[in-house]
């Protein structure tokens, strides 16, 4: 199975359950022996945590991970110690089991969030990876559900 749940659908409810993810690597912050990961698919985002206690060869392997790649996780959904109420997942983490690398990418030219570092000039250079920001992919998304072939029919037409 490619995936269990979405990034952005996780929650308390969930806890002990093992899930399997998939999506690009938005941060990562490496502790020393632990290693955390910012996974995040067109739904939302998840921390995913990594520990030399639970799996050194894993952790290792995260380590080498950059933004952008494409990884599929399977854990185990746990209570974050430092809960994030800024986003819908920021009581759990998944504390990761296995790691397959789906894609490696480069470094992209700009960071992909809200607040990006690129310049206009680079990011209509590369729209592909700027379409991939939060506020655009809403924009997208708005623009799409008010554009479905029933409101369009039901509009009149001035031919």
């Amino acid at each position: 199975m490619y995936r269990t749940h979405h990034c952005g659908e996780l929650n308390i409810n969930h806890i002990g359950q093992t899930v399997q993810l998939a999506g690009w690597v938005a941060k990562s912050r490496d502790l020393g022996v632990m290693n955390f990961v910012d996974m995040r698919d067109r739904y939302g985002i998840t921390q995913i945590k990594f520990s030399d206690e639970n799996n050194a060869t894993l952790c290792a392997l995260s380590k080498s991970l950059g933004r952008e790649f494409v990884i599929q996780v399977k854990g185990t959904v746990t209570e974050r110690s430092s809960k994030n109420m800024n986003i819908p997942t920021g009581e759990i983490e998944i504390t990761a089991e296995e790691l397959t690398i789906l894609s490696k990418s480069e470094t992209p030219p700009f960071t992909i969030e809200n607040e990006s570092d690129g310049s206009e000039e680079i990011r209509m250079k590369y729209r592909y990876l700027d379409i991939r920001r939060p506020i655009l992919k809403e924009r997208l998304e708005m623009r799409q559900s008010g554009q479905s072939d029933e409101s369009i029919s039901r509009r009149p037409c001035f031919c």
